[in-house]
């Protein structure tokens, strides 16, 4: 009989044993392919989107911000109308319009609801075109013929409920302007979530750029048979001067928008994949234990092939064709897997308000290959050790039963071997504590991470020796005779405990390092607000988007306000006294501000840097650049011309307050930047008078009702507002891990099930000598809960090491105080005693189903 023939019939015989380690591989596969799926997806549609929108050439203004970025002042570069005339005389020529566009908008109904998706897709306003129809189509009604007219994209109609004849107002920095729905449009591509509305050109370009003649791009289209790069060498010659315009062909404009959102599609890519891959390394711990122990279960079979012939590498070769099959069946599972996994997620995507059609579902021929390789490569490595052992099975030792050989030296070098990477990992960790600064510390952080997570894993058997009997003392022994067994039972092979235990380990590692720093970013963050913010209320925007000025001028009509301080932001490059430049940004804010946010001084007086043509700079800026209060640098707005200003201030960057921040005054900046140019508040305080803090927090609100793009914040708000978002940050990545954790409880069910078929004659005596079948169900169960609370010790030990490393290099950045959030703790470890249970139920219930006199004769 061949290997293969063998090492297949041995595979169909053992296929319920190997069932979890397939589940295990199944998953794992399924969130690579499941998330290759969908990253594709999302690429596919924005490319089929992009493509549809972009007209043969484009003509906008060269100083236009990307298309991920907002315009500093709230209004869109423009071209004036005249271009296109100059452009229509171009060869090649068939169509030219012009076109207004801006994503700084808001839309409400007539409820004051935002109209805009929560997804962080943007809202759209524009002006109806031509080219328009190349992605879209009118379903109903009519496109808008005046002011008194607007038209929506269906997806918008339907999430809100919106009808012909309806109420929108659309908010721009320009003005407000209230229209009814004339019509609604379709698009003829996937939509991804943007809210889009049109109005008629000169409303758009009134409301959306404050001047008529203007545009904001110009959509050329070719004739018949002339290439877009032909027209659009055409279209430069016709301007003359390019200098002053962008041209894009299609295919450029589409790639430039790609390219924007290229970004955020690949750290999503690899923050999933990195999730997968922590499942992976979860599950090579589950395929390690079922080779393991079926080979010890089937040493007499080994030494049966040994003896008639049978060589170590067949024998070492027959185990790791099992691994083949066993990662294909468990890869072709979940590539199938990860396609529905994909389509679930897109489901859900289209839930939340982001739209993905099944119909842009898109799999490359390498998301199967990938999945499949990822697949049978983990389970292969995974499975070599086990196999490696039975290879070293003697025929005699086999035949009388003797098992695996036990390598006594082997322990002792891996025992050698773990101490040294667990003290090298925790001498980085200590390290990580000691430096000065953060980018220094992450080298030394990333080495402790991994050579303490390492070994832990090589240490796990020694460990697993203490940890359980000290579990066993405070838990077990209250079971009696039955906690005893189920102690010896977890210590009777703790290299098999201690893998079992670190599966788990590694995803509590992780949860409770990220509970640590997300805790500890929070208590930081709150100290922070408490020392240093001496204002009442913050008003700012639930999207970055400027604060328009009819919102500023009801902000500063509120009665009961003290003091209102305005706080902008201008792009600037900054020519320093060692002669270098640096593109930086700068502050302009209210000589109140101060008050507003108190900053530590290092040098000179803060309250100068607010005077005429002063400013300040951050302490870690000055010491890179040897700058000392008097110095003079030239700041070269980019709104605007450039300004000589005078060093008054070095303020300390010991802070995750505007941290690095550069102040001058709201006035100087209005010297060298005109009003139509100067950027909008990115956020405003506001100062109640005495006694008056309850009635102005309600008329803040009231007043900013008809914007509700803003929120108005006191100073519990804000924390409190900190806190969920890292929450609910925190809460996608524990949503994440589970798959790791999920893996690793799949862990302790295969170990336990195949431990009581390893254990058969054994149970068979014990129930003979009087063991009933509730206290051997008890007995497993205890195994159980022992080993996941081992995992949970080690993993939540090590998470608080990790986490309370990676804190001491946010301190560096301003976020100072160590927070250890005891009760998630508590609860993971509570919890982890409840997922030791629920891991038992199925090996328990099988232990106690088993005939004695069969389990006695068995041969194991």
């Amino acid at each position: 009989m061949t290997v293969w023939k063998t090492s297949v019939r041995n595979f169909l015989a053992h296929k319920g044993r190997m069932a979890l380690s397939a589940v295990a591989v199944l998953l794992s596969v399924a969130f690579v392919c499941g998330t290759l799926v969908f990253t594709d997806t999302m690429n596919t549609t924005f490319d089929k989107l992009f493509a549809a929108t972009s007209a043969d050439v484009t003509v906008g203004p060269k100083s236009a911000e990307g298309a991920d970025e907002m315009p500093e002042n709230g209004r869109p570069e423009s071209l004036p109308a005249s271009v296109l005339a100059q452009v229509a005389k171009a060869d090649g020529v068939k169509d030219v319009e012009g076109a207004v566009s801006s994503m700084s908008v808001t839309v409400v109904d007539r409820n004051n609801t935002n109209m805009g998706s929560e997804t962080g897709a943007p809202t759209i306003a524009a002006n109806w075109t031509r080219n328009d129809l190349r992605s879209m189509e009118i379903s109903s009604g009519h496109a808008p013929r005046g002011p008194t007219e607007v038209m929506v994209d269906a997806d918008t109609a339907d999430k809100h409920h919106l009808k012909i004849g309806d109420e929108l107002r659309t908010v721009a920095v320009t003005g407000d302007v209230k229209a009814k729905i004339s019509g609604i449009a379709s698009f003829t591509v996937t939509n991804p979530g943007a809210a889009v509305v049109f109005l008629d050109t000169a409303t758009a370009q009134r409301t959306l750029l404050g001047a008529p003649d203007v545009f904001t791009h110009v959509n050329v289209t070719a004739r018949p048979g002339v290439e877009d790069t032909e027209l659009k060498k055409n279209v430069a010659a016709a301007l003359g001067d390019t200098g002053a315009y962008k041209l894009q062909t299609q295919k450029e404009a589409a790639d430039a928008n790609k390219d924007s959102m290229g970004s955020f599609l690949d750290v999503m890519k690899y923050a999933l994949l990195g999730f997968a891959g922590i499942a992976f390394l979860v599950g090579i711990f589950l395929i390690v234990n079922t080779f393991s122990m079926l080979v010890a279960q089937r040493t007499r079979e080994i030494g049966l092939m040994r003896a008639i012939g049978s060589s170590r590498k067949q024998v070492n070769r027959s185990v790791l064709i099992e691994a083949v099959l066993l990662g294909v069946v468990g890869s072709v599972l979940g590539v199938a897997a990860g396609i529905g996994l994909a389509v679930g997620l897109m489901k859900l995507m289209g839930a939340v308000g982001m739209e993905l059609s099944t119909g842009d579902l898109t799999i490359a021929w390498t998301t199967p290959v990938t999945g499949l390789v990822l697949g049978v490569v983990v389970t292969v490595l995974a499975a070599y050790i086990p196999a490696r052992r039975a290879g070293k099975v003697s025929p005699m030792a086999a035949l009388r039963d003797a098992g695996t050989p036990a390598d006594a030296k082997s322990g002792w070098v891996r025992a050698g071997l773990g101490l040294v990477l667990t003290g090298t990992g925790a001498a980085g960790l200590w390290a990580t504590t000691r430096v000065d600064k953060a980018s220094e510390g992450s080298l030394y952080l990333g080495l402790g991470l991994v050579l303490t997570l390492i070994g832990f894993v090589v240490i796990g058997p020694l460990l697993a020796g203490v940890v359980v009997r000290g579990l066993g003392v405070v838990v077990l022994r209250l079971f009696g005779p039955v906690g005893r067994l189920a102690e010896r039972n977890a210590l009777r092979n703790p290299r098999r405990t201690g893998a079992t235990g670190a599966a788990l380990m590694i995803g509590l590692a992780l949860v409770a390092c990220l509970s640590v720093v997300g805790s500890s970013m929070v208590a930081s963050a709150t100290d922070e607000l408490d020392r240093s913010v001496g204002t009442d209320y913050i008003v700012q925007s639930n999207t970055g988007q400027l604060v328009v000025p009819q919102a500023a001028e009801a902000v500063k009509k509120v009665p009961g306000i003290e003091r209102v301080t305005e706080y902008k932001v201008l792009a600037a490059k900054l020519t320093n006294p060692d002669g270098t430049t640096e593109e930086r940004h700068v502050t302009a804010a209210d000589p109140t501000y101060p008050k507003d946010l108190r900053r530590t001084t290092v040098a000179g007086d803060l309250a100068k840097a607010y005077g005429e043509t002063s400013m300040s700079v951050g302490s870690d800026y000055a010491a890179q650049h040897g700058i000392e209060v008097g110095d003079e640098l030239t700041v070269a707005f980019k709104a605007g011309k450039t300004a000589k200003l005078t060093v008054r201030a070095i303020t300390s960057d010991d802070t995750s307050v505007d941290q690095g921040a550069m102040y001058t005054s709201i006035a100087t900046a209005g010297t060298y930047v005109s009003a139509d140019r100067m950027p909008g508040n990115m956020i405003m305080f506001a100062m109640a008078e005495d006694g008056k803090e309850k009635e102005a927090y309600a008329d803040l609100k009231a007043a900013l009702a008809p914007y509700p793009q803003y929120k108005v914040q006191n100073q519990a708000d804000f924390k409190q507002d900190l806190k969920d978002q890292i929450g609910q940050l925190l809460n996608i990545v524990y949503g994440l891990l589970a798959l790791a954790i999920i893996v690793a409880v799949l862990g302790v069910v295969n170990t336990l099930a195949l431990s009581v078929v390893e254990r058969t004659r054994e149970i068979g005596l014990m129930r003979a000598i009087g063991l009933s079948r509730r206290q051997l169900r008890r007995m497993i169960r205890l195994e159980s809960v022992v080993i996941a609370l081992f995992g949970a010790l080690l993993g939540l030990g090590l998470g608080m090491g990790w986490g309370t490393s990676a804190q001491k290099l946010l301190a560096l950045e301003g976020l100072g105080v160590l927070e250890i959030p005891w009760p998630t703790i508590v609860t993971v470890f509570v919890a982890s005693a409840f997922v030791g249970l629920f891991a038992a139920l199925v090996p328990a219930f099988r232990a106690g189903r088993m005939n004695v006199l069969n389990a006695i004769a068995t041969d194991g």
